[in-house]
């Protein structure tokens, strides 16, 4: 854990961990992590990290945060979720 913190230190990033058994602290990166491995990635193939990635951003950007619905923002997505609250910059995402 320790070498984490440095590398994250040395990058110029900021550490944040919650103390051992608080279980709520990575739970929104988590449910993140399992919606793309179930919706996206789990039944494809990729030749090549760069499509890996290019399709991760696809699913985010084209589907994950303009059309699917969250159940912790009342089942509209974060887009919506977004622009109902004022939050986007000029109707662009």
């Amino acid at each position: 854990m320790k070498a984490a913190a440095s590398c994250c230190l040395a990058d110029g990033g900021t550490c944040s961990m919650s103390r051992s058994g608080n279980v709520w602290h990575n739970a929104a990166m988590e449910s993140f992590f399992s919606s793309l491995k179930t919706e996206r990635i789990a039944r494809k193939v990729y030749r090549t990290r760069d499509q890996a990635r290019a399709d991760a951003f696809d699913y985010i950007e084209c589907f994950y945060n303009p059309k699917r619905r969250h159940s912790t923002l009342g089942y509209i997505s974060p887009v919506e979720f977004e622009r109902q609250a004022g939050l986007s910059k000029d109707g662009v995402y």
